[in-house]
């Protein structure tokens, strides 16, 4: 029973912290980004190009176990989880810009995944595919639902939704560390012997290029690069997972998913304090 409920009360912790950009938004400001196609495309090359491309050369340079490379790859093409634009806030991002950001690489996704993926699956003569179908239905009942919840309810009462976004925040994500905490824990014995191999050093070489690509890429102010770096770095091992599924992966590749999203937070620790004392010191 506990373990039928878990991945409920994930989802819908997760649906929660969507719901929170929702309350805080507008649809003219979600999808701003499209009106700035010079802008998107800079963050589509830095998201869906530069992160997968590294890692495809990296795990072709590295000994890495066949369990590893799927681990570090299927990372690598699944962008944009639900605390994006969190991240991207606190980096000092402009809101909109932040907010858009997310919001267009989401429905984005829907398409530049499952190619990303046929892609890879050519390269390494793999049979592995995942359907947009597959994509556009995490996405829609992950993202799509609860955003669009949220940005009604902003409609209708954008005083209120303003003030209880922060609190829905905060309680969601406090209820996400409380259940991935033990997964971490649970899964510890299997990510611990991915140490050898370079497997830790490909996964943070791959998190690096994210953030220098969202640096690099991000635009002038700042406050953008950073936000674009977070997003860049920060991949959705839920999105990950349902990929190596797709491929018959086992527990082990989760364990390389896990390891991954551990090390990219390890990996973006520096930037983000690099990043705090340039923005105080502006």
């Amino acid at each position: 029973m506990l373990q039928q409920l878990i991945p409920l009360v994930v989802t819908l912790s997760l649906a929660g912290l969507v719901m929170a950009v929702g309350l805080e938004a507008t649809p003219r400001e979600l999808l701003s980004l499209f009106r700035q196609p010079l802008r998107l495309a800079r963050a589509v090359l830095a998201v869906n190009v530069i992160v997968p491309v590294t890692a495809a050369i990296l795990v072709g340079l590295f000994p890495l176990s066949p369990v590893v490379k799927m681990g570090i790859l299927v990372m690598a093409v699944s962008p944009v989880p639900p605390l994006v634009p969190g991240k991207g806030l606190k980096a000092g991002g402009d809101r909109v810009y932040a907010l858009s950001l997310y919001a267009s690489l989401v429905l984005l996704s829907i398409v530049i995944v499952p190619a990303t993926v046929a892609i890879l699956a050519h390269i390494y003569g793999s049979s592995v595919s995942v359907s947009p179908l597959q994509i556009a239905e995490n996405v829609a009942i992950g993202v799509v639902a609860p955003l669009l919840a949220g940005l009604a309810l902003h409609a209708v009462a954008p005083a209120f939704s303003e003030k209880v976004a922060p609190t829905l925040r905060r309680l969601s994500m406090l209820v996400v560390l409380l259940i991935v905490i033990p997964v971490i824990v649970s899964l510890w014995p299997a990510i611990s012997t991915l140490a050898g191999d370079g497997a830790l050093l490909a996964m943070a070489l791959t998190s690096a290029a994210g953030l220098a690509a969202g640096h690099l890429l991000g635009g002038p102010g700042l406050g953008d690069r950073g936000a674009l770096a977070q997003t860049a770095v920060t991949r959705h091992p839920g999105i990950a997972i349902l990929i190596a599924n797709a491929a018959g992966g086992d527990k082990r590749v989760t364990a390389a998913v896990i390891a991954f999203m551990l090390v990219g937070l390890l990996v973006a620790i520096p930037y983000q304090v690099w990043l705090g004392r340039r923005m105080r010191a502006a």
